[in-house]
């Protein structure tokens, strides 16, 4: 397969890269770096790919830039760039609204006119809203522009499918977590404080829960979806248990042996309460079964985090 991969130097992007490339498939990437955390860090993510066969990069926006001859030979899209984050979504709306909207917009007319034969759509638990718990016949109440533009995209993609005979599938992702963990994630900012001794700035009561993803399910899940979900249909992708905040912290107070200093802070507008998913459709229909636990997850994350600090290559 030869494969257009967007974002493709984020957290998830650049894993999905490395598994497809390892499974022997060619992987076109594209990401445009766009500030919203430092740009060596995606560059970081991509080092273990640049110089493989079977990896091509171009860096180039979504929104303005030629896009159509990248897809040529192509046999499937996986979107996955977006801006994301919420609390940036309520003093950006244009921002969000371009990278998720008008980007996804001019990359489906591209894949249309090339009439590529699978487009896999990356989606968010943040468009169910406050409680992403249940399938995905849970009522989509997003409460961030963030939640609201990817629910947007979600409604763009299925109008080009309904119309134009887009050929595509929306994965909703759940808390995506692991090594190269954006580092405005809260397992990432918590770990780098327990390392070094500071206090960890809590945002509500830290009992809001969160159905964990590791990384490698969601790569697994992301590839199956490539070759078998069905084309105009939704699939959460989660893990298999939910944690709050407060375990999560003690989980990797534990693993580094030290105990945490807890600062409380109001809780922050569209942060979501509780997410725990039902994935039993993307099971029937492409196998998902996430494999990888909270526990066993953090002490990766933790290792990793460890592990760049000291200027290993540890992936």
């Amino acid at each position: 397969m030869r494969i257009l991969i967007t974002g493709v130097a984020g957290f998830v992007g650049s894993h999905l890269a490395e598994a497809l490339v390892d499974r022997g498939h060619e992987v076109v990437g594209v990401d445009a770096f766009i500030d919203y955390y430092p740009r060596r860090i995606k560059e970081a993510n991509l080092a273990g790919l640049i110089e493989r066969p079977g990896f091509e990069f171009h860096e180039l926006d979504l929104r303005t830039a030629p896009i159509r001859q990248l897809l040529d030979g192509a046999t499937s899209v996986v979107h996955l760039a977006a801006m994301p984050g919420l609390a940036r979504s309520w003093t950006d709306v244009e921002l969000y609204t371009t990278c998720n909207l008008l980007a996804t917009q001019r990359l489906v007319e591209a894949a249309l006119d090339a009439a590529v034969p699978k487009l896999v759509h990356a989606s968010t638990s943040s468009v169910y809203g406050s409680d992403a718990v249940g399938d995905e016949t849970t009522p989509t109440q997003p409460i961030s522009p963030y939640g609201v533009t990817k629910l947007a995209a979600e409604h763009l993609i299925l109008a080009h499918v309904r119309t134009g005979g887009l050929p595509a599938t929306i994965l909703r992702y759940f808390s995506m977590f692991g090594p190269r963990q954006r580092p405005d994630m809260a397992y990432h900012i918590f770990i780098e404080a327990l390392i070094d001794g500071r206090p960890i700035t809590v945002f509500g009561d830290g009992e809001q829960s969160r159905s964990n993803t590791f990384i490698a399910d969601c790569v697994r899940g992301t590839i199956a979806a490539i070759e078998d979900a069905e084309v105009g249909e939704i699939y959460n992708i989660a893990g298999g248990e939910s944690i709050t905040l407060n375990d999560a912290i003690s989980k990797i107070a534990g693993v580094l042996g030290v105990e945490p200093v807890i600062n409380h802070e109001p809780a922050r507008p569209g942060d979501q309460r509780r997410t725990f998913a039902d994935t039993s459709k993307a099971r029937a229909a492409f196998g998902f079964e996430p494999v990888v636990g909270a526990t066993e997850g953090l002490e990766a994350q933790v290792a990793w985090q460890l592990a760049r600090r000291a200027g290993s290559t540890l992936a």
